[in-house]
């Protein structure tokens, strides 16, 4: 009975929250920092990173709720798990957008990317323990797809 619980909580919980997580933390770097490249103005990309944040979080949100009614999947509500998906999307997003509050460009971009390597390695760590992945082949799949996604907003940011 523990075990069908414990399954009922990843694929209710813990999966939406991660599906939010990984596509709000990948899906916004490059236009935070192709803003912040462009911009060196910290404050404008702090704002960009909201609008993407939040638009990121209402899109991810409204794909989970519509995708199915979890009668068939057993995946549950899906205003819940839209709530989880949207909500972690937009945390996602913001993580590495809060620091470029900080005036200073290059330690607001600093700052940024120690959230970043943070950030992908709680995810990495998240698949891990509640996923059952291999915790190694999960940090290099994560960072190689968040690193990806950063050297396009970087890219673009010098272009």
């Amino acid at each position: 009975m523990a075990e069908v619980t414990t399954k009922k909580f990843v694929i209710q919980k813990v999966q939406p929250a991660l599906l939010g997580l990984m596509d709000g933390s990948v899906s916004t770097l490059a236009p935070i920092f192709a803003t912040a490249g462009l911009t060196e103005q910290p404050i404008k990309a702090f704002y960009v990173g909201l609008a993407a944040s939040l638009g990121a979080g209402v899109s991810m949100g409204l794909a989970e709720a519509l995708s199915d009614d979890g009668t068939v999947t057993g995946r549950g509500s899906p205003l819940m798990r839209g709530s989880i998906t949207g909500l972690a999307t937009a945390l996602g997003g913001m993580l590495h957008t809060f620091p470029f509050l900080v005036p200073n460009i290059r330690h607001a971009l600093h700052l940024a990317y120690v959230v970043v390597v943070v950030e992908l390695l709680a995810i990495a760590i998240i698949r891990y323990k509640f996923m059952k992945t291999p915790l190694w082949p999960t940090i290099m799949q994560v960072i190689i797809g968040g690193g990806i996604v950063f050297v396009i907003g970087l890219f673009l940011g010098s272009a």
